[in-house]
């Protein structure tokens, strides 16, 4: 679909090589592009367009639990976070994409809804972003800790 911005995404060679960290027949794990709220904020993305679970074939519908747990054990690996936030709205881009979402306990700008004001912050100060080296460093390491697991998507 041209003009979703999740498929513009997995297109585009420059989004690839600087996010992707995982690519399978059905689902793309990649980093939050930048500005990004936090390192280590993963997305999930239905390969082919969709809007939601409702809209799985049978076989995405059986492997979605298994990428959801695999991803979600990557965040925690990379970040050493205490939990994973899995998030989907799906408003800003009508194509399924989970956001995986490192939560720390002393850390309350990640605590529930809070992770929300992330983008008001962004939006107010740019600085506020995780530092885009921060965020390759972190793709680099989900690439490795990923390519060892023996998982796949």
């Amino acid at each position: 679909m041209r003009s979703c911005g999740v498929c513009f995404q997995h297109r585009d060679s420059l989004q690839r090589q600087h996010y992707e960290i995982s690519r399978g027949p059905l689902w793309i794990l990649r980093h939050h592009p930048d500005p990004a709220p936090l390192v280590g904020w993963l997305l999930l993305d239905a390969r082919r367009h969709l809007g939601g679970a409702m809209d799985f074939t049978a076989e995405e519908a059986i492997a979605w639990g298994p990428a959801v747990q695999q991803a979600s054990l990557l965040v925690q690996a990379v970040t050493g976070c205490d939990r994973v936030y899995a998030i989907a709205f799906g408003e800003g881009a009508h194509h399924l994409h989970l956001h995986l979402i490192p939560r720390f306990a002393g850390d309350q700008a990640s605590s529930a809804w809070n992770v929300a004001d992330l983008y008001r912050t962004m939006a107010a100060d740019p600085r506020a972003a995780a530092s885009p080296e921060a965020v390759r460093c972190c793709v680099k390491q989900c690439q490795n800790r990923w390519s060892s697991s023996g998982w796949s998507l």
